[in-house]
């Protein structure tokens, strides 16, 4: 099976909107749309839709995680659009979950990303020596 990714928005959430397998042929395919979504929109929240997929490998998971951390260094995140049960529970067993954001539906990631990020820092002293 052949792996496609558009990019799509949702409200004002840029979305990679993924169909088909990620495994060992098309993880290149992945890795380069992912980094291009991330890029393309720095300091962003961004969203990635993988309700399309009918397989998504261990190596995919990890470029998913690496997505999220190259959107972190640019002040931005990577939110996981999934509804799929199978693939949601794939994403909870992988911990993924526990990493990156997974959302039901593009309506949930969409408020998600509109909701401004709490600073857990702030107000919060350090100790002094």
């Amino acid at each position: 099976m052949q792996l496609t990714c558009r990019l799509a928005s949702f409200a004002d959430l840029a979305v990679l909107e993924c169909t088909g397998e990620v495994d060992l042929a098309t993880l290149p395919r992945f890795r380069d749309a992912l980094v291009r979504h991330v890029d393309l929109h720095p300091g962003q929240v961004v969203a990635v839709d993988v309700d399309g997929l009918a397989a998504l490998d261990d190596a995919g998971l990890g470029i998913l995680l690496g997505a999220g951390a190259r959107a972190r260094s640019r002040h931005g995140d990577v939110l996981v659009i999934c509804g799929s049960p199978r693939l949601r529970f794939r994403l909870g067993a992988s911990r993924l979950d526990q990493a990156l954001d997974v959302h039901p539906t593009a309506v949930a990631a969409a408020a998600a990303a509109a909701t401004p990020a709490v600073d857990e820092t702030a107000g919060v002293s350090s100790p002094t020596a």
